[in-house]
């Protein structure tokens, strides 16, 4: 009686040792967000414009929150996000750079957990993606994506919630994030866009056919 009762508690044990064993490896959330954006027809190509990467930055993020630490590094400061219980404020250094055809690419270069040290410590987040004009018959488009990883050890209190529960919340909450940039960039490029063309064409009567665009380099509003 008393041996099947010690084999029935160490069977528990080990199944609670196994739990908590696989809560404390690293978890995984992951997202990803694919766009299109059908570009009006300017004066200026828009390949010109991309050849900015702050411009850019500027049209996926609040400018707020945006702190330039060199040409092509910016640091990020997200707002507050709720994950289940917790709430957390990531702040990201990212690396966005133009290539000639005027491709442009994004990177994750640093990231941390403001105001939660015990996650902060235990927290890596990957970012990539890249943005490319292209021509059909019909005119120009953007086209891209974006791919989001986060790895993290959870604090104890999520130590015994099931692993799929832990997996929809994480998948929902990047996702979330994504395409909350996906539709800033949605509305906020092609403004920014026609406003620079403008104030290019304004002050240096550019038309269609230049091929050495002189670029301004003045404020973003």
């Amino acid at each position: 009686m008393l041996l099947k009762a010690y084999t029935k508690l160490t069977k528990k044990s080990l199944q609670l040792l196994k739990r908590f064993y696989k809560q404390v490896m690293p978890t995984r959330f992951t997202a990803s967000q694919s766009v299109e954006i059908a570009v009006p027809e300017q004066p200026i190509p828009i390949q010109h414009y991309l050849r900015q990467p702050q411009r850019l930055v500027n049209a996926l993020v609040d400018p707020t929150r945006i702190q330039v630490l060199s040409e092509e590094v910016f640091r990020l400061k997200m707002r507050p996000l709720t994950f289940l219980s917790v709430s957390i404020q990531p702040r990201v250094d990212m690396r966005v750079w133009a290539e000639s055809n005027g491709k442009i690419n994004l990177r994750s270069v640093g990231s941390e957990i403001l105001g939660f040290e015990y996650i902060n410590q235990r927290f890596a987040l990957n970012l990539q993606g890249h943005l490319s004009p292209y021509q059909l018959t019909s005119g120009t488009y953007l086209g891209g994506k974006a791919d989001l990883e986060v790895q993290v050890d959870l604090p104890p209190p999520f130590v015994f919630t099931p692993t799929p529960i832990l997996e929809t919340a994480g998948n929902g909450l990047l996702k979330s994030v994504l395409l909350t940039i996906k539709q800033r960039l949605l509305h906020q490029l092609l403004v920014d866009y026609r406003r620079w063309v403008t104030a290019q064409t304004t002050v240096t009567g550019i038309g269609d056919n230049s091929e050495d665009l002189p670029i301004n380099w003045g404020r973003l509003d």
